[in-house]
């Protein structure tokens, strides 16, 4: 079951990132946290977890490297960074997935459902409609709402 997330996994996180060798790295300590602390027993919503996992790791790294300054200069003197490894676009990567997230945080929560569904579940307008007892039309809407509110907070912040 977990192997079904592991692409789409390593996708988001490379976006966020900016680097795809450190994404791999993101994925895989998160599949083994996730192991280690479920062992057989099969989570109520495994994706959901490997996504929390993954973003809760990113969030140590970026704690780590600010406690840690000096070393990473050091690091960055002594070995040529990765392509696509530069420190400004992983935090500006950084910064459009907390206002996206913050976005979708600030739907009302039938909209926030519906969106959530769609967009990391990948459930179909149908499905999602029959989960919770709504019309496809109003699951529509409230994908659309979803993605205007998120469309809005990268238009605010590069109004800035």
């Amino acid at each position: 079951m977990f192997e079904r997330y592991y692409h789409e996994l390593l996708n988001f996180i490379a976006g966020r990132t900016g680097c795809r060798e450190r994404a791999q790295d993101v994925v895989q300590e998160s599949y083994a946290r996730v192991l280690a602390s479920h062992g057989s027993t099969l989570p109520a919503q495994p994706r959901a977890l490997l996504y929390a996992t993954a973003r809760n790791l990113l969030v140590d790294q970026y704690r780590q490297q600010a406690r840690q300054p000096e070393q990473t200069e050091l690091d960055e003197d002594s070995h040529a960074a990765a392509p696509g490894c530069e420190p400004e676009r992983t935090v500006a990567a950084q910064q459009q997935l907390d206002r996206l997230l913050h976005a979708v945080s600030q739907l009302p929560p039938r909209c926030r459902q519906a969106f959530v569904l769609y967009k990391f579940d990948g459930l179909s307008s149908a499905a999602i409609a029959e989960k919770m007892g709504i019309s496809v039309n109003m699951v529509e809407k409230h994908i659309i709402n979803g993605m205007l509110a998120c469309k809005q907070a990268m238009t605010d912040q590069d109004a800035r």
